[in-house]
């Protein structure tokens, strides 16, 4: 039998069955460790030690253990985390850019870092772990459509050629980033400008 008092404080620590404010902060921390857990990836690849990212998001083991029980489930977070930051960006830059071409190529720039900087992630979610199978399909699924969403409105506003599509153009910028996993110089962010470039209608 769980004692109810031990019960409520685990509750409250969690966020769960807290005030708002607790699960404000809950809500912080998560975000926090995600950065910095993205962060020390980077750096150290996914089988980084935890308590380097728990010390970097400023949190003890046990707040980052409540968030995320498993090195898997902290990998899976990340690679959902920075997805959606990817995801969301796409229509904040068509309402910020100076035009839909400007829009889509600093978008290619984010999608560049985020295939550059997920160190060893790649054969992680290769593995057999369970969890990991539906990543790809989201990864899709979040960003295909949001790619299309630039490039269609680069074609609409007559800046870009109409025979590329969202999904080979990914690929071509995965395929220009695969030098950056062993060269530290290689620049793929300016390989990707160039073929982003090379989409432009002719004058």
């Amino acid at each position: 039998m769980s004692d109810g008092g031990n019960d409520a404080v685990n509750q409250s620590e969690d966020g769960v069955g807290a005030g708002p404010s607790r699960r404000k902060d809950a809500r912080r921390n998560k975000e926090t460790l995600l950065e910095a857990a993205a962060a020390v990836f980077v750096t150290s690849g996914v089988d980084a030690p935890v308590r380097d990212i728990a010390s970097r998001a400023g949190v003890g083991l046990g707040t980052l253990y409540r968030h995320f029980p498993t090195r898997a489930d902290l990998i899976i977070a990340v690679y959902r985390h920075q997805v959606e930051a990817c995801a969301e960006a796409g229509p904040a830059l068509l309402e910020s850019a100076p035009t839909p071409h400007d829009a889509l190529r600093q978008w290619i720039d984010l999608f560049v870092d985020f295939l550059v900087t997920k160190h060893g992630l790649a054969a992680v979610l290769r593995s057999d772990q369970s969890g990991f199978e539906g990543l790809h399909a989201y990864f899709l699924d979040r960003l295909v459509p949001v790619c299309t969403q630039l490039l269609d409105a680069a074609r609409a506003a007559g800046e870009i050629r109409e025979d590329i599509a969202a999904l080979t153009l990914m690929r071509g910028v995965g395929n220009l980033c695969i030098g950056a996993e062993t060269d530290p110089d290689y620049d793929a962010r300016r390989l990707a400008a160039v073929l982003v470039d090379g989409l432009r209608r002719p004058s």
